[in-house]
C-alpha cells in the first residue's frame, strides 16, 4: 500500500459555517494563498452548505459563490478549486457558474441512503472535463457492507473518489475503518474520509482510514467547521509526517495560515462545547449546531433536548425545519 495521502482542505467552505458564511472574497484569497504555498492541492471553497445554498434558510454568504471561486482561483498557482454540491439544494446552472469561475473539481454530496440522487451531477461533471469527488454524508448511519453498496453506485456514475463522510462527528475509530475498508473492498475509486470533532477522535479517525485504504483526508485550518470543527489541517500534517505518510506539504506554512490569517478570523473557539458533543452523541448533522442554539434560546428549553429529540427522530440534512418543530414541541409538554 503506497504511503501517500492528499490533504484536501475545506476551511473555505465548511468553514464558512462557523462565521456565518462571512467571509469575503479577499479572506478566501488570503487564505487560499497560503494553503497553495504550504503544498494544498486541492481547495474547497464557497458556502458552507454548497453552492446555491446561500437564502435565509442556510444563511446569505457575504459575496458570491462565483466570487468565492474566482478569488481563490487568481490567489493560488498550483491548487485545484473546489466546490461542494448538494443535490436539492444547487443545480446545474450554479455548478456552471462555478465552472465558469475557474474550479476544476467538484464534490458531489448525497445522503448515505441517496447515491442515486448524485447520478445527474456526476455523469454532468464528468462530461465536463472535472475532476468528481462523491460524499456520503451521516455515513454512521449505515453498516459497513450497506454503506458499499452505495458506494458501487457511485463508482458506477464515474465518481473519482468516494468519501465516507462523518457528517455527525458520531463514529470512533472503529467505526470509521470499518467503513473505510469496506468501501476500499467494494470499488477500484479512491477513498476519501471527512472528520468532525463532536466526539474528539477527529484525527485518530482520519489515521485510521489511512491505514485502512483512505487516500483522501479532508481539514480545515484551527479545525474551522461546523459543530465542532473538523479534523485540523495542520494537525493532520503534522501527525501523518509523524506516522511515517507522505502528504506533499508543508507543516511550517500550514501553521503560519492557520495562526495569522485564520485564528484572527474566527469568531468564537472551535471548541468541543455542550452542544457539539451532544449533537455528536446522538448522531445530528452538525449543521444544525448554531440553529440549534438559536431554537433553544427562543423557547427556553435545553439545546441538549432538542438534539437527542432529532437524533430519535433520524432527522438528517436538509430537514433544518424539523429543529423548530421539536423546540416547539418540548416547550410546549414544559408548560
Amino acid at each position: 500500500m503506497s504511503n501517500r495521502i492528499t490533504l484536501v482542505d475545506t476551511t473555505l467552505r465548511d468553514g464558512m459555517s462557523s462565521v456565518s458564511h462571512r467571509f469575503t472574497a479577499r479572506n478566501v484569497a488570503d487564505i487560499a494563498r497560503g494553503l497553495d504555498r504550504a503544498g494544498v492541492s486541492t481547495i474547497e471553497v464557497a458556502h458552507g452548505i454548497g453552492v446555491g445554498a446561500s437564502s435565509i434558510q442556510y444563511g446569505f454568504a457575504a459575496e458570491t459563490d462565483p466570487d468565492y471561486v474566482r478569488a481563490a482561483v487568481e490567489a493560488v498557482s498550483n491548487a485545484e478549486i473546489a466546490v461542494l454540491y448538494v443535490p436539492g439544494i444547487a443545480t446545474l446552472a450554479d455548478l456552471l457558474g462555478a465552472v465558469d469561475a475557474g474550479i476544476r473539481t467538484v464534490r458531489v454530496a448525497v445522503h448515505c441512503t441517496e447515491a442515486d440522487c448524485a447520478e445527474q451531477p456526476v455523469k454532468w461533471a464528468k462530461t465536463a472535463g472535472l475532476t468528481v469527488m462523491t460524499f456520503l454524508m451521516m455515513s454512521h448511519k449505515l453498516e459497513p457492507e450497506t454503506l458499499a453498496e452505495q458506494a458501487r453506485k457511485l463508482a458506477s456514475y464515474g465518481a473519482d473518489v468516494i468519501y465516507v463522510v462523518d457528517s455527525a462527528g458520531a463514529l470512533l475509530p472503529k467505526g470509521a475503518a470499518e467503513r473505510v475498508a469496506a468501501l476500499r473492498s467494494a470499488v477500484s475509486a479512491d477513498i476519501g474520509f471527512h472528520a468532525h470533532n463532536n466526539l474528539g477522535v477527529g484525527i485518530a479517525n482520519a489515521l485510521v482510514a489511512a491505514e485502512n485504504g483512505a487516500t483522501f483526508i479532508d481539514g480545515s485550518l484551527r479545525g474551522l467547521g461546523a459543530s465542532a470543527g473538523n479534523a485540523q489541517t495542520e494537525v493532520l500534517a503534522a501527525a501523518f509526517e509523524r506516522a511515517g505518510w507522505d502528504t506533499g506539504v508543508e507543516l511550517f506554512p500550514l501553521i503560519d495560515t492557520a495562526e495569522q490569517i485564520v485564528a484572527p478570523l474566527m469568531t468564537e473557539p472551535q471548541i468541543v462545547d455542550e452542544t457539539a458533543l451532544v449533537l455528536g452523541y446522538a448522531g445530528v448533522y452538525s449543521t444544525f449546531f448554531h440553529p440549534t442554539k438559536r431554537a433553544a434560546a427562543k423557547f427556553g428549553v435545553p439545546a441538549r433536548d432538542i438534539l437527542l429529540e432529532l437524533g430519535r427522530r433520524g432527522v438528517i440534512g436538509g430537514q433544518e425545519d424539523m429543529i423548530i418543530d421539536v423546540a416547539h414541541e418540548l416547550a410546549g409538554a414544559a408548560r
